[in-house]
Parts: structure tokens; sequence; C-alpha cells
């Protein structure tokens, strides 16, 4: 425990506590931040430091938590003894305020709302991707994964698991999220650069799984004092308490400080960098300029839509220089930021070329023409600009806030009144704001909105140029058009890092007014009138958060992942089936591949090529001690040598939030995860009839149908409109297929059940399913019984139904489309 707490505030604490002190650039000027905001620039420097250092050595395949410590250790000796004493303030820092217990109050509403923490540790979307990627860092101690299950698989069994997709981003696909750049060397990228993976692999250093999981709570609670700091120095504290303690109660705020993510961290980056920035442009201070550029630059190792903020700010710096006679351009914030910026691109070019090959292949096909115009016009709108600056600053000073705030008040009215999708313009991007006001901000924080943007965002245009522009111009950008998936609360992510914090600093200005508030009856009823509107404002958001606060996505998928892996010995190659065969299943392989290091693989389709798949399990029974294979039906691999033998089977369900795409979720729906777990031989089969219990042990034997039930005290599945039974071991001599069926409660006003039977692709006929179960017996003709009895690869049973919706037709929650219950097939 000592030893832990030791090594967070080595990490966490010191390294940015002594570059802060550091007797440069006019110490002084910092020293007289308030204590609070001293405070959270140690931390925040030393997680910038303990991150950067993360990347560096990951990136030459070096990282180890302990030399992680030893390096922040000898560095902050070093500091301690080099200085000799010069890092005291001598009484030049400012005191403890009340100011301070308002920081101190998010922090405690962070802890409330922020944890407990999803168990997303599983694939299929982004946050198990990130928490692999960071559990790998801790692990390999690389940015890249040499993973020595991909390079032991031989080159002909490869197009089974990661099929070459002849693209020059990747090589194939390893689990979703997770690229094969070379099988040879099994080298793998996860899909996500690396800052939030960084802090994971922290996390699961200091304490393992949970720490790791963790993670991204703690950037949460970052990202809310970031945020209270940046409005404190604009607005004044209550304002930025007020913005902050809205911001602790917002769903999707509370989703995705639970939910691993990098939006959240670009949340506490940003914010952090354009505090920074102020600090450095309109006080003076330079220790600031480098910091800022620091701070922005390393968000382009966590999402790409850092360069946007990139451009706005270096043009903030230099509309600034042009609004300010006398002022010199702040090179320590520009260079250091053009710096950090080709390092950055350089990273996402090449490393994490998976991830950003739409943006570098959008520039690369750019005519050299049009990019030297472009420097050319550049270069003499600079020299212009230069020429004429004394004459542009007075009327860019007036004029500038006033134009853009009639422009944004005009947007925003024209895309919550009137905008509407039409062309290429989808209605998930035409009624984006409208949603983001709906569900998310709120009329009364729209108003507000409103006002502020001419009154408040106007008057401290200049107080913090690059604060005011970054909001806009983010704003403007991702409403004009989301490219995402229009779910909730997944939606909110687009808003989530710069606009929702931002508007609500504005809109709490608005409300509450200047500070310090003047001593009159009319300011003093204004604040008054401000508070409730923002107490009523809070009670919203606290009842739209309300389900969010019992819910941990994916409870107990942690336990369940160890019960399935103590399936496995450490010599046992585990064959998922695909996410082709319709079910979710293989989402269980990453974590269990790279969280619990167990030898994994992904089957690519529902209908792996017979002769490699009998290859390929030679192959590996002279490297494995078994090879097993994990199903939930909707995989035909099986042949006439190859044989699976039942080994055992589980049944798990666990919370999922519900998906909704016209309102917030509220309920929570449950995924399930039923499986079969198979160990595969070589061995042939004696041909005999043909029995199949549906719902029992028959994973391998069934494609498209729905999950096992039961019914009537039988085990069956559901078809869907196509299914298919994987017919083994044929018998020459079989002359019918018996299917015992019914229709279970399909109602009257559903079509009939019919089913039309089809071996090898000839029809046997069609049947109307009558209620209960019944045998319904099709004649096999000879001809191709002795056909499918002399093939390697299974006969095909197809049958296709005539379908009907529960939800449509009965109004319950059960979207499926069903054919009819299949309780048995036999072949004989």
């Amino acid at each position: 425990m000592l030893e832990t707490l030791g090594a967070i505030v080595l990490l966490g604490y010191l390294p940015g506590a002594l570059l802060y002190r550091l007797p440069l650039w006019q110490r002084d000027r910092r020293a007289a931040l308030a204590a609070e905001e001293r405070v959270f620039w140690h931390v925040m420097l030393s997680l910038s430091w303990s991150l950067t250092l993360v990347l560096i050595l990951a990136a030459v395949d070096l990282y180890r938590f302990d030399r992680l410590l030893v390096i922040t250790g000898g560095i902050t000796v070093a500091l301690l003894v080099t200085t000799r004493g010069g890092l005291r303030y001598l009484g030049t820092s400012a005191r403890l305020t009340w100011t301070a217990i308002l920081p101190l109050l998010l922090i405690g509403l962070a802890l409330w709302r922020f944890f407990p923490v999803s168990e997303y540790i599983i694939g299929g979307r982004d946050p198990g991707v990130y928490i692999n990627e960071g559990i790998q860092i801790a692990q390999r101690g690389s940015l890249v994964i040499t993973d020595n299950v991909v390079a032991a698989v031989p080159p002909f069994a490869r197009d089974l698991f990661f099929p070459q997709h002849y693209e020059d981003e990747y090589y194939g696909l390893r689990f979703m999220g997770m690229f094969v750049q070379d099988p040879r060397a099994g080298t793998v990228i996860g899909q996500f650069p690396h800052l939030f993976p960084a802090s994971i692999a922290i996390g699961y250093d200091l304490h393992g799984l949970t720490g790791a999981r963790q993670a991204v709570a703690w950037w949460g609670l970052l990202g809310l004092l970031a945020v209270y700091f940046l409005a404190a120095r604009w607005a004044g504290p209550p304002v930025a308490f007020a913005a902050a303690l809205l911001l602790s109660l917002q769903a999707a705020q509370v989703w995705f400080a639970r939910y691993p993510n990098s939006d959240i961290v670009m949340q506490a980056g940003v914010f952090a960098a354009l505090l920074a920035f102020a600090r450095a442009h309109q006080d003076d201070d330079a220790f600031f300029g480098p910091v800022a550029a620091w701070l922005l630059t390393l968000q382009l190792f966590s999402r790409i839509e850092a360069l946007p903020v990139i451009l706005v700010c270096s043009g903030a710096a230099v509309l600034q220089w042009i609004a300010t006679p006398g002022l010199r351009l702040r090179w320590r914030f520009l260079l250091p930021m053009a710096a950090g910026t080709v390092l950055g691109w350089t990273y996402l070019s090449t490393l994490m070329r998976p991830y950003f090959w739409r943006v570098d292949l959008y520039i690369s096909k750019l005519p050299i023409w049009e990019i030297a115009l472009g420097l050319v016009v550049a270069g003499m709108a600079i020299a212009l600009v230069r020429f004429m600056r004394r004459a542009l600053a007075g009327p860019l000073e007036r004029w500038l806030p006033w134009t853009l705030s009639v422009v944004l008040v005009g947007l925003a009215l024209y895309a919550f009144f009137l905008r509407a999708p039409g062309g290429s313009l989808a209605a998930h991007d035409a009624y984006a704001f409208r949603a983001f006001v709906h569900l998310y901000f709120g009329w009364p924080m729209f108003a507000a909105m409103l006002i502020g943007i001419v009154v408040a965002w106007r008057r401290g245009f200049w107080r913090d140029p690059a604060f005011t522009l970054t909001v806009a111009a983010v704003s403007v950008f991702l409403f004009y058009k989301m490219h995402i998936v229009p779910e909730h609360l997944w939606l909110s992510r687009r808003f989530l890092p710069v606009i929702l914090p931002g508007l609500l600093i504005v809109g709490t200005a608005a409300l509450l007014g200047p500070w310090p508030v003047a001593r009159t009856r009319a300011a003093l009823g204004r604040l008054a009138a401000g508070v409730v509107v923002v107490i009523v404002v809070a009670a919203g958001y606290l009842n739209a958060s309300a389900p969010l606060l019992t819910h941990v996505e994916y409870r107990n998928i942690i336990p369940y992942l160890e019960r399935l892996k103590a399936q496995f010995g450490e010599r046992d190659l585990v064959l998922f089936e695909s996410r082709d065969a319709g079910s979710d299943l293989h989402i269980l392989a990453l974590p269990l591949a790279y969280i619990y290091d167990t030898p994994v693989l992904v089957l690519h389709s529902a209908r792996p090529d017979t002769a490699q798949m009998r290859g390929f399990v030679e192959y590996a029974l002279g490297s494995y001690d078994r090879v097993l294979f994990v199903g939930t039906g909707g995989t035909s691999l099986l042949s006439r040598d190859l044989q699976a033998t039942p080994i055992a089977s589980d049944r798990v369900q666990v919370d999922e939030l519900e998906v909704t795409i016209d309102r917030l979720p509220r309920a929570v729906a449950f995924k399930e995860f039923d499986y079969g777990i198979y160990q595969l031989t070589l061995a042939r089969n004696a041909p005999g009839p043909f029995v199949l219990d549906l719902g029992d042990r028959d994973d391998l034997h069934v494609l498209r149908f729905h999950a096992k039930e039961s019914a009537d005290e039988r085990s069956i599945r559901w078809t869907q409109n196509a299914s298919e039974i994987a017919v083994t071991g044929m018998d020459e001599t079989a002359r019918t297929v018996t299917l015992t069926m019914s229709r279970g409660g399909r109602p009257p006003t559903a079509a009939p059940a019919t089913v039309e039977v089809i071996f090898n692709g000839t029809s046997l006929g069609m049947v109307t399913v009558e209620p209960g179960f019944r045998d319904y017996v099709f004649v096999l003709p000879e001809a191709l019984a002795v056909a499918a009895a002399q093939a390697d690869a299974p006969a095909a049973l197809r049958l296709i139904s005539t379908v009907w919706s529960p939800k449509a037709l009965l109004g319950v929650n059960d979207g499926r489309e069903l054919g009819v219950m299949l309780d048995r097939v036999t072949v004989r």
C-alpha cells in the first residue's frame, strides 16, 4: 500500500511541483496564482511528464513500470540537488482563500458521480480496444504488440483468421480494432492513439485491472477541474463552480467518465492547455507558453480532433499579435507548438496510419500546385497583415467580437429552428444541434447561451480569445457534420471534449453575471434569478443521469472471463467463431488474448474452407496439446475427418445499457453469452443416422439460427429467414429428413409459418408448420444421399422460413425476426 502511494506521489505530483517551482521566467507570477490552481498545475504537469515518458519508452520497446519510476525519481532528485533550495517561493506565493473549497467540492462530486467505472474490457467497440492497448503496453512494454500466436499461423492458413485486406494501412484484422501489420513477425497495432492507453498502463501497474479501468474516471475528474480553473480565470469562481457543477451532473459526462474513451482525456487536456494559453498570452507569464504547446500537441497522441484545436490556438496567438500594437509574437508558444505538431503528425501518419489514413490520403491527393499556391497566399497574407497591422488593430479589436457573436447566434438559431435534411445532409446531422439542446443542454441553458454569446462571450473575447474561438470553431465544425452513429449516449462523444463544457461556461456566465457582483439591488436580483435557473437546470441534469449512477456497464464480465479462462490450459489453442456467425461471442477473444495471455484465434468466416481448416488443425495439434473451439451456433467447420467433442458449456447475462436514438437511455438490458466449448480432433466418422437435438451441443452444426431456448420442456432454436444445418457422417442409404417443428406463438396476424427444405441446393419440398411440435418428413433422393456421403464437407440442410417480429406485431421488447421452433433433425 505504501509503495503504491509513493509511486502515485512520484508520478502524479512531484515532477510537476518541481517544474512549476523552477526559478525561471518570472516565477513570482505563477506563485501569485491561487493555491488551488497551483496544485492543479502540479498534478497536470506531472501527469503530462509521466505520460510523455511512457510514450517515449514504449515507442522504443523499453517501457517498464520500475524503469518509469527510476527515471522520474532520478530527475526529481537531480532537480532538487541542482536548484539547491531555489524551489522555495520565499513569501511570494498566494495564501489559501475560501475559493479553495470549490475545487474540493468538485472532487467530492466526481468521486460520487464517476465511480464505480464500467467493466468494459471486452472487444467490440472502442472502450475494449483502449483497455487492451493499455494493458499490452504494461505487459509487453511497447506500442506495437508482438503476437507470437499470429506469427505461428502458417501462410496457408492465414486466410482462415486474418485474410489480407490489400491496403497500405495494414495487412489484416486480428480483432476488431487490432490490426495485423506483418503476419510473419506477428506485429499488431491498436486502432487508437496511445495517450489514453499510456495512462491505462500506469493504472494497471499501480492496481491491476481495477487501476486500468479506473483511469478514465480520474481523467473525468481532471476534466472537471480543468474546466473550473479556466472558467474561474475567465468569469470568476462562482460562474466556474456553477459550470463545473452542471458538467458533473450531465449524463454525457457521467457516462464517459465511467466508460473508457479518449474524449474525456481530450477534455482535460484541451481545457488545461487553453488555461495555459491564456496565462501565457493574456497574463504575460512566459512559463505557460511551452506548457500550452506541450499540452496541446500531446493531444495529437490522443485524438485526431486535436488538429483543429491546434490550428485555432495558433490563429488566436497571431490574432492577438495583430490586435495589440507593440506586442511580439509568442515564440515560446509557437516554436514548441510547431515542433510538437510535426512530431505528432509523424506519429499519426506512420505508426498510426490505420487510424489516420483518411486524413493522410486526402492530403496526399492534393495537387502540388494547390499546396504551393496556398503557402504563397498565406505568406502574402502574413506580410500584408504585418504591413497593415497598426491600421487593422483598432477595427479588429472593436468589431471582431461583435461580428462573431452575431454569426454564432444566427447559426445557432438556424440550426435549431430551420435546418432540415436533404440531398447529402443526413437527418442526424441536420438535427444534431436540436438533439443536443433537447436531450443534453436543455431549453434554459440554450437561452442563457444565446444571451451569453452576445454579452459575456463578446465582452470577454479578448480576455481569452483562444477559449472563445476554440469553442466556436469546434461547435460549427461538429454540428455541421457529426460523423458518428446517431445513438445515445454514443453521439454525445462529439460534443463532450469542448462544446458541452464550453457552452456551459458561456451560459452560466450569462446567468450569474460578472464577478465580483456589484452591491446593487439589480445585480443581486439578477444573481438570485440566475442561481434559481442553475438549480432548475441541475435538477433536470440529475434526473436525466439518475439511471447511470447505479449502472455498471458489463457488470461481472471480469469474473465470468476468468471462469472461461480456467477452462483452458497453457498449451491449448482456442478458436472463436467469427463475427460472421451472427453472434457477439468473438468479443470475448480480445481480453482472453491480450489481458489473460491465452493463445486465441478468431475465425474470419462462418464457413471456413474445409481443406484449410483440416490442414490447420493438423498443424496446430503438432504445436499445442489441444485445439479447442468456442461457439454459440453459426459456424460450419466440420468435415469427414475433422470432429468435435463437447467439453463444456455456459450461459451468462451481463448488464448493458439500452441503445436509443430519440431519447436518453434509461433502462438496462442484458447482453447474453451462451456458448459451447469443443475439442477438435482428426478422426473419421463412421456413417450412420444423423440426429441433432437443437439447443443441446449443436453449435458446430447450426448457422443463422437464433440463440438456444427452452419450450414445452424441449431445447429448441428459432429459425431465421434462411437457416442452415451442417449434416455430418452421412450414410448413403439415408432416404428421409425428419424435422420436429412448431410454429410457436406466431399470432394470427402474421403470415403462415411455411418452411422450404433444401438439401445441398435441391428442394425437398415445402410445408406449413402447425401449432405444437410435430414431425415433418421429407423424402431424400438416393442420388443426393450418395453424393453427400462421398463428400468431405458436411451436407447443407437449408431451411427457408417466413418470419414475423414480436416487436412489430405484439409490441414487446423483442426485435428478432422469427421463423419456426426447431427441436430435432433426423436424417436416416
